[in-house]
């Protein structure tokens, strides 16, 4: 009997020690601490990852980021898989309403200003283009070099994409394009990576990238694909110049000068207020602005000082 009592006091003390201990780790998911996953459009990376290193150096915390498609970033959100993920657009108001269903109030925080590049290989001598025939091109109204540029010898062109599910598919579509649709001839690989790739193998293609890819003067491996391609100057102007056509700097960007640009968001569901809310505020503090400006992007929350690149 005595034993009995003894084997039920160290089990209600086991239990007792093992309640306190799943409080206490429940209670360790904080603004500053604790795992979560995210989801992340993969144009974003080299920039979001910046964050994460730094904000997991500052809090005892652990951030997974999955770097997937912009529709899967937010497929991921709508499932509750993740509360927080980064696009390249705010909530669609039927999103909006699915969540208002579920007596939940999201979020969505504008984190910086970024620009989809046009990219093309180092040999290809026409580098300036306008709107207009980027236009044609992915409409598929023009299908030649020659076509835009007269004399060239580069044949076909030949337009690749990251993915078929890209925030940069999307943006061609209902920025550029607008009332009419894609080519069905455009080609799809999977990551910016590989774009990148494929036009400093293929002289005649002609490449859309997220500027974050090849922004960061700071960063070795945004250095090493710049040597692999070339970026194009493209102009507002039907009749495109050099005086007139401009590469996807900041400076172009602040100003507008540079017509392909978009607004990166965090787009949050975290009705308890714990880590995603925290990184989100690390990310629009100063300290995660000045990594947003540091990476060649536009920051969203804090005022820059404009500075024109003459080349």
């Amino acid at each position: 009997m005595k034993l009995l009592k003894i084997l039920v006091i160290v089990i209600s003390t086991f239990g007792l020690f093992s309640a306190c201990n799943s409080s206490k780790s429940k209670k360790e998911n904080t603004m500053n601490s604790g795992t979560i996953k995210i989801a992340v459009d993969q144009t974003m990376q080299p920039t979001i990852q910046a964050e994460i290193d730094m904000f997991e150096t500052e809090n005892a915390a652990t951030i997974g980021p999955m770097y997937v498609s912009e529709s899967e970033a937010v497929d991921l959100l709508m499932k509750d898989s993740v509360r927080l993920a980064v696009t390249a657009r705010r909530f669609t108001q039927a999103e909006l309403n699915y969540f208002h269903l579920k007596k939940y109030e999201p979020e969505e925080i504008r984190i910086a200003i970024d620009g989809i590049a046009l990219i093309i290989h180092p040999q290809n001598p026409d580098s300036i283009i306008s709107v207009k025939d980027v236009r044609r091109i992915l409409t598929g109204e023009v299908t030649r070099w020659d076509e835009i540029f007269p004399g060239s010898e580069l044949g076909n062109i030949q337009v690749v994409f990251d993915n078929t599910n890209s925030s940069i598919v999307r943006y061609a579509n209902d920025s550029i394009c607008r009332d009419t649709p894609l080519s069905t001839e455009l080609n799809a690989l999977e990551k910016n990576e590989e774009v990148v790739k494929y036009i400093s193998e293929n002289k005649s293609a002609l490449g859309l990238i997220g500027v974050n890819l090849i922004s960061d003067a700071y960063s070795s491996t945004a250095i090493d694909f710049t040597k692999q391609i070339q970026v194009m100057r493209v102009s507002k102007s039907d009749n495109a110049t050099r005086s007139n056509a401009v590469q996807p700097y900041q400076y172009y960007i602040y100003n507008h000068q540079y017509p392909f640009i978009r607004e990166i968001f965090i787009l949050l569901n975290d009705p308890r207020g714990e880590l995603p809310k925290g990184f989100t505020r690390f990310v629009t503090s100063d300290v995660g602005q000045r990594i947003i400006l540091r990476s060649g992007l536009l920051p969203s929350t804090m005022p820059i000082n404009a500075v024109k690149i003459v080349d």
